[in-house]
């Protein structure tokens, strides 16, 4: 019998994004979809590219209207979903797609968003490679396994963590002098209104944003790495542009090579890392992945330099900030913890051209 599944905030991109890939999975059965202002609207009239759930309704957001179901999907701002997770009492898994659930320090919560700070669920990143109490090095998943509560990533954080963890867990790269810039679609930010998202404002031009410093997501990216093994706090330089693409990330990330590494040993690090993952590809020497391969899929592309006169190393991660980086990771995540295969109702397959 398939899992009922409820997804609060149905009517934004990443709650769209997470029902246009529900709707594939063979073993999850939309039952319910829930809006703020658009309640009471047909479903079809936010998202209409979902011709197959064009029978559903947005209700109200209320823990009355999520409880009962199996799975409950949250697509909601940063803020919104803690106080309705903590009045769930009938549902076997909580999937936040938002910030409330991922930050292990409240200082970092209060720095960095303010407001009340809410339990750190079970991190929804599952090749994150994490470095275990006697030494060895495990993944993500091992914690999602059986889990009850997800916090899905944020989209860039997860972008750079995956392209420096492997480094940090190998010890051929130095956690200090850390710098990433990231061409981003405006997707990321929602759908509401907001002037500076306009495609006026947008086309023809590459706007930075959140310099120096501020963004949100650096003490998740931080939080990532420390759990992969820095031995001394790492220091991260970030700095996202906005790009006139609907979606995509491509984020290029360099870091200090520990001084006398050959450079076989950097790429083996990486290689090694992702050699079985299904969702997480290393390309051939010498290529590097586009936005445009990834859209639509649940796959992160990485390509790998040496920059021997700088002495670093370069990634370049490519990923679609809907898809692998926030629905995708969150489906992903609820696969395992339910025990299905991991990959079930998720392509690597993007969409050309």
């Amino acid at each position: 019998m398939a899992f009922s599944v409820a997804v609060a905030g149905a009517s934004g991109y990443a709650g769209g994004e997470l029902l246009r890939l529900l709707a594939e999975h063979p073993e999850f059965e939309i039952r319910t979809v829930t809006g703020h202002s658009s309640a009471g609207r047909p479903l079809i009239e936010s998202q209409p590219h979902l011709r197959s759930l064009a029978g559903l309704t947005l209700q109200e957001t209320t823990p009355e209207v999520l409880d009962g179901h199996d799975i409950v999907f949250f697509a909601l701002p940063h803020g919104a979903s803690g106080e309705l997770t903590a009045q769930l009492r009938n549902v076997r898994l909580a999937v936040d797609c938002g910030a409330d659930h991922r930050l292990r320090d409240a200082a970092d919560w209060e720095a960095f968003y303010g407001g009340e700070h809410h339990e750190a669920w079970s991190y929804g990143v599952p090749e994150l490679l994490v470095r275990a109490a006697d030494g060895g090095v495990t993944r993500q998943r091992e914690a999602l396994v059986g889990a009850d509560r997800i916090a899905a990533p944020g989209c860039n954080a997860s972008t750079v963590a995956l392209s420096l963890a492997p480094g940090i867990a190998a010890g051929v790269i130095e956690p200090g002098d850390l710098v990433s810039v990231l061409a981003v679609g405006p997707s990321g930010a929602g759908k509401a209104a907001k002037t500076h998202l306009l495609g006026a404002e947008l086309m023809g031009t590459a706007n930075p944003y959140a310099v120096g410093g501020t963004h949100r997501h650096i003490p998740e990216i931080i939080q990532s790495l420390r759990a992969a093994g820095a031995a001394a706090a790492p220091t991260l330089s970030f700095t996202p542009v906005l790009v006139p693409m609907s979606r995509g990330i491509l984020a290029t990330t360099t870091a200090r090579i520990v001084p006398g590494t050959p450079a076989a040993r950097v790429r083996e690090a990486w290689e090694s890392a992702y050699a079985d993952e299904p969702f997480v590809h290393v390309l051939p020497e010498g290529v590097f992945p586009r936005t445009a391969d990834t859209i639509g899929a649940n796959t992160c592309l990485m390509g790998l330099a040496i920059d021997e006169a700088a002495g670093r190393v370069v990634i370049v991660a490519a990923l679609d900030n809907l898809a692998k980086g926030t629905a995708g990771a969150a489906i992903q995540s609820a696969n395992i913890a339910l025990g299905l295969p991991e990959t079930t109702g998720l392509s690597v397959n993007g969409v050309a051209p």
